[in-house]
């Protein structure tokens, strides 16, 4: 939906959307049949996929079109996102408005009405978005099965570097509410990630590690009769992970054993507790595919090349705070500014030429990219121009009024800035170790 400024009320007009929302909630029933169904719609599609190997080539031949920017399920999941976006805007409109505009009641009883359904569907809607993430990476992972469990939950995935015979390698960590699982991305087309073990979270326990026997920012998971002594890339880095891992860990033992009696995933190899894994060679079990066209705006490939991670309540925060419109873009070097439709969604900017198009002329994934404002040693003397930098890349953005700049640096702050988010408990009062 448009966010634009209007001067419609200068001439004593008014621009309306309460009265369309209202007039149209006899939809609200659709939205709600769709949410109710959508386990069982998407249950569908894996179970078509597994029996039908022609039904899969369709799907995976159609994801490596340019206009499935994302992964297919992602799509299905939009409409049953779009009453919270339509709830939000409504709150954002009612927010602004005095209360005796023309539009205030419209908007309110359309609020009103919207949110009685967004709150009942609330749980399942979360219960959604952890189920799609399961799929996903039970998609993207070689080597194990059974990834999706009812009762099984992602907590958050993102790199390591994990001491080996080696010395320090990177890999690919994913925590789940009952299992720790660490991969390496392989050399296979469509750049899959292959599992080289799982630890259960049961008995699990994290350690600050001896600084005379580690380097910065690790500390020590041990399991079982597994040690596995990690490094993060930052200290905030390492408090993200030590902070989630001690909350599943102690939850774990919360719960007890109704968690440690689901059916644990299984690896399809003896591999799982060896470093000594030659990642080039793909896996006899997943023949080559076709690069698909999303993968690489993924969060576990942005996680694995920007070494950072990301988590559940980080993707909570994401869904909402997505914004579209069109924004001139400069890059760090080049004069002119360019004219784009921009969209923003799973952590990424999608740029268009225009908003009619049907796929996106580049991706930015975001996560890692820092927003501000221009400095003076850049050089731009333009009014609501806002700043992206990761490292050395650097791209200028200008929005067309005061208020789209708001906009946009307010969504992609909070939908990137995860890494600076407020712990749970302090560095200091922690003893960082679950026992």
């Amino acid at each position: 939906m448009w966010e634009g400024k209007s001067n419609a009320h200068l001439n004593g007009d008014y621009q309306r959307i309460g009265d369309i929302m209202l007039n149209n909630l006899k939809v609200l029933q659709l939205y709600k049949n769709y949410i109710d169904h959508h386990e069982e719609i998407l249950m569908g599609f894996e179970n078509t996929m597994k029996q039908d190997k022609n039904f899969e080539q369709l799907l995976k031949d159609f994801e490596s079109q340019k206009v499935c920017y994302l992964p297919l399920y992602s799509f299905f999941l939009k409409p049953a996102q779009r009453l919270m976006h339509y709830q939000l805007i409504l709150e954002r409109l009612l927010a602004h408005y005095y209360a005796d505009h023309p539009d205030y009641k419209d908007c309110k009883s359309s609020l009103i009405k919207i949110a009685e359904v967004t709150s009942a569907s609330a749980d399942t809607m979360r219960s959604l978005e952890n189920l799609h993430k399961l799929l996903e990476l039970q998609r993207d992972l070689l080597g194990i099965d059974n990834l999706v469990q009812p009762a099984r939950e992602f907590i958050r995935e993102g790199c390591l570097q994990k001491l080996s015979r080696k010395g320090y390698q990177q890999r690919m960590f994913f925590l789940l509410s009952d299992m720790l699982v660490y991969t390496s991305r392989s050399a296979t087309p469509s750049q899959q990630f292959k599992v080289h073990g799982q630890l259960p979270l049961r008995n699990m326990y994290v350690e600050e590690t001896d600084p005379k026997m580690a380097v910065a920012n690790s500390f020590t998971i041990f399991s079982g009769n597994r040690c596995l002594l990690v490094a993060a890339s930052s200290q905030e880095e390492k408090d993200k992970w030590v902070e989630d891992l001690t909350d599943s860990i102690q939850l774990v033992r919360v719960k007890g054993d109704d968690i440690h009696l689901q059916k644990q995933p299984s690896l399809k190899s003896s591999t799982s507790s060896s470093e000594n894994i030659d990642v080039s060679d793909p896996a006899p079990s997943s023949p080559p595919e076709k690069q698909s066209q999303h993968r690489a705006n993924t969060t576990m490939h942005v996680c694995w090349h920007r070494n950072t991670s990301v988590s559940m309540k980080d993707h909570n925060t994401a869904i909402k705070n997505q914004l579209s419109g069109y924004l001139l873009r400069k890059f760090k070097n080049s004069n002119g500014w360019q004219k784009l439709w921009v969209v923003f969604t799973n952590f990424c900017l999608f740029f268009y030429k225009t908003f009619q198009d049907d796929f996106p002329l580049a991706s930015l994934p975001l996560l890692g990219y820092s927003v501000s404002t221009p400095s003076e040693v850049d050089d731009i003397h333009k009014d609501y121009v806002f700043k992206l930098q990761f490292k050395n890349h650097v791209y200028f953005f200008r929005a067309e009024s005061e208020y789209t700049f708001e906009r946009w640096i307010e969504v992609i702050n909070s939908a990137t800035s995860s890494a600076h988010r407020t712990r749970l408990f302090s560095r200091m009062e922690s003893e960082m170790e679950a026992r």
